[in-house]
């Protein structure tokens, strides 16, 4: 007996049987592929659920060295490789005026026997390429529609589609975004919350070379950040600042958002030009209890939203994914349904504590540069000094940033 979850009573008359898949994934986006392609490239029988359209919002990745193992494994790490920039040192500016104001302090990948922390690639290039990849991967079959309901019962999870066609799957992904219908229908309890910010992103051409440096200046209103992309002259920009100050960016012609952010940026790399689109994304962040229901595991934007700080969000996503192929061959290696609740009891756990760790030290830090109390700065001033003066700890937090060690899956090894 199957029990609804969610409908849909405009949806048209069913178009056949549902097609059978152990793993059904709902998202068409960069965590929802990278799942997909992850489960079939091993022989599980997948299905693809989503429409593709990425918006051209200025947006690029920081993709860390973990992410980039796992996209090397699933073959599309080739394609990207041309179009993406190592960040081989990343550079923290204090400019928030306080009187604990520390000394700029800078990180070398070399110094933790990495060519880059990661490589910087715009968005829509990523998910293009994981998608042009589904396309000719065996065993991954592409449904090009939204997904309309979810039923389940107790050996299988019954998915309908818009377009009148369904499927059945021992176990549904949900990566289908911060606003998730899975996540919401499931009755997954969740926490949100709002920042009085906003970010603008977009890509920049400059005079002088980045050097492959990354450059983020921490201002009383948010991080300032200048990521390097492919041919030295070129970084894309997350300007995290007050909402009303970044809604009067946003609409400021080319020329004098360029000579804003030149003056931002203390005309570190010369001249600047807007070189690519815009956008403006809210400060908001979300995290869900427990990242699993019956027959239902949560991944990416789905389970976790963070403000665009830190690299941590799509990274974690991709965290997200390959450790959910994990967890299905775990089952299928003990002989068990991969949608039962046995087989899902330790992805939830470790993902929800990945996620929840990571998201408390965004947090903490873009808290931390709002408020102008004393104490507030001053730890955070001995805190980078710290890191700055001390080389095994300065090691050990990059190691940990770039890729976790403890129960990293098996992908990103």
């Amino acid at each position: 007996m199957t029990v609804p979850v969610q409908t849909s009573p405009s949806r048209p008359a069913p178009a056949g049987p549902p097609a059978r898949f152990e793993v059904a994934v709902v998202g068409a986006g960069a965590a929802g592929l990278a799942a997909a392609l992850a489960l079939a490239r091993d022989g599980v029988a997948t299905a693809l659920v989503g429409r593709h359209g990425p918006p051209a919002d200025g947006r690029t990745v920081a993709l860390l060295d973990g992410s980039v193992r796992f996209l090397t494994v699933l073959g599309a790490w080739p394609e990207i490789a041309p179009h993406a920039a190592p960040l081989a040192e990343l550079q923290i500016i204090d400019d928030t005026g306080s009187l604990f104001r520390p000394p700029p302090a800078r990180f070398s990948a070399a110094e933790i026997g990495l060519e880059a922390f990661g490589w910087n690639v715009e968005n829509t290039r990523l998910v293009t390429t994981l998608r042009a990849q589904a396309r000719t991967t065996p065993g991954l079959t592409l449904f090009e529609a939204d997904s309309a309901g979810l039923r389940h019962g107790s050996e299988t999870a019954l998915l309908d589609l818009e377009d009148g066609r369904s499927l059945e799957a021992q176990l549904v992904v949900g990566a289908d975004g911060g606003r998730s219908p899975l996540r919401t229908a499931a009755g997954l309890q969740t926490r949100t919350w709002s920042y009085p910010q906003a970010a603008l992103t977009t890509l920049l051409a400059h005079e002088r070379p980045h050097r492959d440096i990354s450059t983020e200046f921490h201002t009383r209103n948010g991080p300032f950040t200048l990521v390097p992309l492919p041919g030295g002259h070129r970084s894309s920009l997350v300007w995290v600042t007050a909402e009303r100050a970044a809604k009067r960016l946003s609409g400021l012609d080319d020329r004098d958002l360029a000579a804003a952010v030149e003056r931002q940026a203390r005309s570190m790399l010369g001249g600047m030009r807007i070189d690519g689109p815009r956008g403006f994304v809210p400060m908001r962040g979300l995290s869900v209890a427990r990242p699993v229901a019956p027959r239902l595991a949560l991944i990416g934007e789905a389970a976790h939203v963070f403000p665009p700080i830190g690299a941590q969000g799509l990274n974690l996503g991709l965290r997200d994914a390959a450790a959910l192929r994990d967890a299905v061959f775990s089952a299928r290696e003990a002989n068990r349904d991969p949608g039962a609740p046995a087989s899902l009891a330790g992805f939830g756990r470790t993902r929800g504590m990945d996620a929840r760790l990571r998201g408390a030290a965004v947090d903490m830090l873009n808290r931390s540069l709002l408020t102008d109390l004393l104490p507030v700065d001053a730890l955070r001033g001995l805190g980078l000094m710290a890191l700055t003066a001390i080389p095994p700890l300065r090691r050990a937090v990059m190691r940990e940033g770039v890729q976790p060690r403890l129960g990293a899956p098996t992908l990103m090894r």
